[in-house]
């Protein structure tokens, strides 16, 4: 059977989407293939981008779909989607990242450090891999994220640390973050989509999510310092010790927690939380000499990433939706967990919203799965390219291989789903 016009641009987006993740996978090959071939070596370096991946091939879309159904109805369609949440993402990684808050979390942290029964390095990274994690149900994980990724940088993502425990680290970060997020109704992404239409608020979070993430927080963060151990006790650069540890005026940092307040309150409201960010850019000229450079690259490459997601994912309905409203609550927790690896975490719980019908079991399974995943692959929950873009640079060819991550994250994973399974 011939199939119809819209079916037909939804298996071609199913075949894009295919191409995208492949390219996810081969994206360090190519950031190799630059070295080989270096007078090309440029087209490589943007191909081997992970956060460009889903923005280009999202662009090759539009293009197909302009071919085979007309430039206004490609057009109409991008512009029917909905970029808040890259949108959103963008504003508070650089803010989060600013150094008048960055600096105040690092030396709350080593203040905190100091007093636990550890040597001073290693509670600085239990802390940055559990604590910060937490605090992201406060704050929001993509906030979490950009702090703890900072702060983790210069201590774990660094020469003399071997490759196999800085992607432990990582995706102990990754799964921490994404499950870190559900102490409250309104932090974690995959919640976020479910959590007005199934009346489930941040007391309900707590006590059915959130205790049973600290857990499993905590064990991660445990395991992955103890197996860091002997290199986080090595001596760390003076450049990187006090490069943010210069003097802060107090309203300094009250102003920017101020902005980032109120980005974090207007979530949902994009024209309001751009206009606090542009008063967030004049502040930091008007106050220029106690600002780092805003990581405004960075930001705009994951907004990209998470906007080609948006573009790509919201084709994919039509083979995901029934694979999610066909399972049994068991095996759709298993069924969430692996799906997200190649999906969004929040577009599968999205999904779920949809359905009619499910059992408060089958609704809880959905979400634990979909978080307990969320560490799996970098487009597997939103906060991650956050991550990939900012640690990227300590990992060799300075790019994070998809299966690296991948057994770096299986480890933390199994920790998450156990305990939302077992407890």
């Amino acid at each position: 059977m011939q199939p119809t016009p819209d079916h037909a641009v939804e298996l071609v987006a199913l075949g894009i989407f295919t191409l995208a993740l492949i390219h996810t996978f081969a994206a360090r090959q190519l950031e190799r293939l630059a070295h080989r071939f270096p007078r090309h070596a440029g087209v490589f370096h943007l191909l081997g981008e992970v956060e460009v991946v889903f923005g280009l091939w999202a662009v090759v879309l539009i293009l197909a779909m302009a071919v085979m159904r007309g430039g206004s109805s490609a057009l109409s369609y991008v512009e029917s989607r909905n970029y808040t949440e890259p949108l959103f993402v963008f504003v508070v990684m650089v803010i989060a990242a600013s150094r008048p808050i960055l600096s105040t979390v690092i030396r709350a942290v080593d203040l905190l450090a100091r007093r636990l029964p550890l040597a001073t390095p290693v509670a600085i990274a239990w802390l940055g891999l559990a604590a910060i994690p937490l605090l992201g149900s406060l704050i929001t994980e993509p906030a979490a994220m950009t702090i703890a990724a900072l702060m983790l940088a210069p201590r774990i993502f660094v020469p003399h640390v071997p490759e196999r425990f800085k992607y432990l680290a990582l995706g102990v970060l990754f799964v921490n973050v994404s499950i870190g997020g559900t102490l409250t109704s309104y932090a974690a992404p995959p919640v976020l989509m479910v959590a007005t239409t199934w009346q489930w608020d941040s007391t309900f979070m707590l006590t059915q999510f959130g205790w049973k993430a600290a857990i499993a927080t905590c064990v991660n963060a445990t395991f992955a310092t103890l197996a860091l151990r002997k290199y986080l006790l090595a001596p760390l650069p003076a450049a990187e010790e006090n490069g943010v540890q210069a003097p802060m005026p107090p309203m300094v940092v009250v102003v920017h927690l101020a902005l980032l307040a109120g980005v974090i309150v207007l979530v949902h409201h994009p024209v309001a939380f751009l206009g606090i960010f542009l008063l967030f850019l004049g502040f930091t000229q008007a106050y220029e000499r106690y600002q780092s450079p805003l990581i405004l690259k960075e930001a705009l490459l994951v907004a990209f990433f998470l906007a080609g997601l948006v573009v790509l994912g919201a084709l994919q309905r039509w083979w995901l939706q029934p694979i999610v409203s066909g399972l049994e609550p068991l095996a759709l927790f298993f069924g969430a967990l692996g799906l997200t690896a190649i999906t969004d975490n929040a577009a599968l719980t999205y999904l779920g919203s949809l359905l009619g019908g499910m059992s408060d079991q089958a609704k809880y399974m959905l979400v634990a799965g979909a978080v307990a995943g969320g560490g799996l692959t970098v487009i597997a929950n939103a906060p991650n390219p956050a991550g990939v873009a900012l640690l990227k640079r300590g990992f060799a060819d300075e790019s994070i291989g998809a299966g690296g991550l991948l057994l770096g994250s299986a480890l933390p994973t199994v920790v998450a789903a156990a305990a939302f399974l077992a407890l």
